[in-house]
């Protein structure tokens, strides 16, 4: 942002560019707001992220959601023998945050449109109806995607496209219809917040902070 005498302080300070981030939570807003099957997901509880990808490519990882809680919501977990617990993330207001929805960029945004609403919505979906830092979980082996990731994804696909129907405005979606160049090009510099990823925590044997 260019500064002038009449440009207060504070404002010559402020990034400039397309805030992904922000703009990917506005959106995810609208969809919860409008899917009565994503009504139990409370966005302020959710941290948006996005992660840097060396390569301009589609192929690898577009997006993906942490759970920052065990099977069923519970704080500790016992693994090998030992109890873990989650690092825990706060906001800025205390809130704390029961998922982290990331995504790879500029990697996402190499996707066609549909191809992108269906990575959210797929991302969405994961998230446990109760709401408790945990994810959907299905019966079987395969308990994050179902006995059929494809049917997942099927899913899911009808579910962006429900929610299309339903004539969110336009101006939430459209820059998910540009690449990264393309919204480079356009607004100078992409950026958006940055979350490292939780570490598991080992809890001593005399912890009493049992969740």
């Amino acid at each position: 942002m260019a500064r002038n005498a009449d440009t207060p302080a504070y404002l010559a300070t402020l990034p400039t560019g397309f805030d992904f981030t922000h703009h990917i939570r506005t959106l995810c807003v609208d969809v919860v707001s409008r899917m009565p099957e994503m009504s139990h997901i409370q966005m302020d509880r959710v941290a948006i992220s996005f992660c840097q990808t060396r390569k301009r490519v589609r192929n690898g990882v577009w997006a993906s959601l942490t759970p920052m809680r065990f099977a069923n919501g519970r704080l500790t977990e016992m693994r090998n023998g030992r109890e873990y617990t989650v690092q825990r993330l706060f906001d800025e207001n205390g809130q704390e945050m029961l998922y982290i929805l990331a995504f790879y960029l500029p990697r996402f945004l190499q996707l066609d449109f549909q191809s992108k609403l269906d990575t959210l919505f797929h991302e969405l979906w994961h998230i446990s109806p109760q709401f408790n830092g945990d994810i959907r979980r299905f019966s079987g082996r395969c308990f994050a995607h179902s006995h059929s990731e494809k049917e997942y994804d099927a899913s899911v696909n009808e579910l962006a496209k429900r929610w299309l129907v339903r004539d969110p405005p336009p101006e939430l979606y459209t820059f998910l219809k540009m690449s990264h160049g393309r919204l480079r090009q356009k607004y100078g510099h992409v950026f958006g917040s940055k979350i490292p990823q939780p570490k598991l925590l080992p809890l001593p044997d005399d912890d009493s902070s049992r969740g």
